[in-house]
């Protein structure tokens, strides 16, 4: 049994198999996933997991050069916001963008991770870096 790094045999697959560029998205219970993009289902009953414990293990087992987040955190959940951004290292480039636009990001990722968390706009794209 692995005994260190993602547990979730579904999120370490695509963990394993990013390149740089890649992206993938970390949503909350509501977010839409578009026809044909994998979906690896996380939660268990709202707020559980919470989007950061996702984001935690997430930014700990993979290199983020990019974000893209939705404008209307800002206004409607800055703390969540706040969480985020404390979490990014300094040369992270950080990009809002409309909701909307955002969920129509979301067909060209790897993936979604759907978590528990029942906050708005609790989604983030993460763009994978390169290891040097």
């Amino acid at each position: 049994m692995k005994k260190h790094g993602i547990l979730n045999s579904e999120l370490a697959k695509v963990v394993d198999d990013l390149g740089h560029t890649d992206q993938v998205c970390i949503g909350d219970l509501g977010l839409p996933v578009p026809n044909g993009i994998k979906k690896i289902d996380l939660a268990v009953k709202h707020g559980l997991p919470t989007f950061q414990d996702i984001l935690d293990v997430y930014l700990e087992n993979v290199l983020v050069e990019k974000v893209f987040l939705a404008e209307e955190i800002k206004s409607e959940n800055p703390d969540q916001l706040k969480a985020i951004l404390d979490k990014l290292d300094p040369q992270v480039e950080v990009v809002y963008l409309t909701h909307e636009a955002l969920k129509a990001m979301n067909t060209t990722v790897k993936a979604v991770v759907r978590t528990g968390e029942d906050t708005p706009y609790s989604n983030i794209i993460l763009q994978s870096g390169v290891t040097l």
